[in-house]
């Protein structure tokens, strides 16, 4: 699996390597970073001061002409993981995404890495050099290996996370990265370019195209030919670059999409409908509304170039002041001791930086049950839009447990958010209720008699790209040099994105 790793790494770097000659050398081998530094950062660079960060992120006009090897759009999971390991490879990369300070490294659903199937992405990362298990590691307040009983095969290293360290250790680690310039604009369309070699016959020596000889796949056989495209992998457009919605074109050889749950995304609360990839907070609020206008445009010109499209949802539950429920009666749920972190450096004798909290657990019952089922417009939402969307199997909302089994009773994990907040986030009560639907089921759960719903749980719908659109290297057959990443391809998870 590395193999793979490093083969789809290589195709994003050796196709920057026609704009940066000069590089190709640290391209033809693997190279782990410097890990301990990054470690060593992550502790003790945690507060990540605005003039600090500007230095890492291109202004308006920092750059004329505004050429790259490789461009990022989406600051989230999937994104950052791909610029960091293009820099990695010895590629320029631009990073754009708006506001980098308010949405780099944001948590937009749960505060937690890993789990089970989930925390052997996070340590495939780590092993690569990425950034999500060392972020983890300095963030975790709570560390528990799930499944510890059984075999190692199926156990999944989990970590609690405190939102706001994580998001900084992120901001830290990316922004200090050499060879990534975060811009702050959003994307608004594709620089998309005839290729001059898509007559037939072999590509030339210059050719953009990208062939299975451009790859490094030592070690691993290809079965199937046909997947690479035409003859010679030769394509009719080949990406040129991204152009941001006030106007600038930023050019490179490689696109790299993540955008997340941005594309055409709409918000589903009860009867609400509110066009937007994800509930902002007050941080977010800005860049969420400007993403989510250049994801809108950048989705037509995907429809425009023929890609196979499709709707897909999640949801995420509501948030609760922790300071209103009764822990008195709920299993409390220590982690590990000793924890173990998910990266591969640290020694035996490591020791989490941040401190270490319980989590709680409660259950729904019969009453639970009943208030959901009579509920107005419970279920709406699960056909998606006009009845489109596909929702996850792996995290389904309350109301498809209470379909799918009825008369049982669901386990809840009442999650800190962080040290420095009361918000909790109730793990297994995702929803799409009506306000007074949801404050009504939450009072029927011990515990939560008394709760106060800070924000509502929602359901989010959004575009992806039918994944038979890619090669195995996350390349798109119908354009040369785009590249796609995390739930624009029906991810689902940030481990899984940002594993992409």
């Amino acid at each position: 699996r590395s193999v793979i790793h490093r083969a789809m790494l290589s195709a994003v770097a050796r196709r920057a390597s026609g704009a940066a000659a000069s590089a190709s050398s640290s391209l033809g081998a693997w190279r782990l970073p410097p890990r301990a530094s990054r470690d060593e950062a992550a502790r003790h660079a945690i507060v990540l001061t605005a003039d600090v960060a500007r230095r890492g992120i291109a202004s308006a006009s920092a750059h004329r002409p505004t050429d790259f090897d490789v461009v990022v759009i989406g600051g989230g999971h999937a994104g950052t993981e791909a610029a960091a390991a293009a820099a990695r490879r010895g590629a320029r990369v631009a990073l754009v995404t708006p506001s980098p300070l308010g949405s780099v490294g944001e948590m937009s659903c749960n505060p937690s890495i890993g789990g089970l199937a989930k925390g052997a992405l996070v340590r495939e990362i780590d092993a690569l050099g990425g950034i999500m298990g060392a972020a983890a590691d300095a963030s975790g307040i709570q560390f528990r290996v799930l499944n510890a009983s059984k075999g190692p095969a199926v156990r999944g290293p989990r970590a609690q996370m405190d939102r706001t360290t994580y998001k900084r250790s992120v901001q830290t680690m990316l922004f200090g990265t050499p060879g990534v310039e975060v811009v702050d604009a959003a994307a608004y369309d594709l620089i998309v370019r005839e290729n001059p070699d898509s007559n037939p016959g072999p590509p030339g020596p210059s050719s953009p195209a990208l062939t299975r000889h451009d790859i490094d796949v030592t070690g691993v056989e290809d079965q199937n030919p046909a997947r690479f495209g035409p003859p010679g992998g030769v394509r009719a457009c080949v990406v040129a670059g991204v152009e941001t919605a006030d106007g600038r074109k930023i050019r490179a050889s490689a696109v790299v999409v993540a955008t997340g749950t941005f594309l055409r995304g709409v918000l589903h609360v009860g009867g609400k409908r509110v066009p937007a990839g994800r509930m902002p907070t007050a941080i977010t609020q800005n860049p969420d509304a400007t993403a989510a206008r250049g994801a809108h445009a950048l989705a037509d010109r995907l429809y425009g170039l023929g890609f196979r499209m499709g709707r897909l949802k999640t949801g995420t539950p509501p948030r609760l002041d922790g300071a209103s429920i009764d822990y008195a009666g709920l299993e409390e749920q220590p982690g590990d001791e000793p924890p173990r972190p998910f990266g591969f450096l640290h020694g035996k004798s490591w020791v989490p930086p941040m401190k270490q909290v319980s989590c709680w657990a409660t259950r729904t019952n019969a009453e639970t049950e009943r208030v959901m089922k009579e509920a107005r417009g419970f279920l709406n939402f699960e056909g998606g839009e006009n009845g489109e969307g596909v929702g996850p199997r792996y995290c389904p909302s309350l109301e498809m447990k209470v379909k799918r089994f009825p008369d049982r009773s669901h386990i809840v994990w009442l999650e800190p958010e962080g040290l420095d907040t009361d918000v909790v986030y109730p793990n297994g009560l995702s929803n799409t209720l009506d306000e007074p639907d949801q404050i009504a089921m939450l009072k029927t759960i011990p515990g939560l008699e008394n709760v106060k719903m800070l924000r509502p749980g929602y359901g989010v719908e959004y575009d992806y790209v039918d994944p038979r659109e890619l090669r195995w290297t996350l390349e798109t057959k119908r354009v040369g040099g785009l590249f796609f990443a995390g739930q624009i391809n029906g991810t689902t998870g940030y481990e899984e994105a940002a594993a992409q």
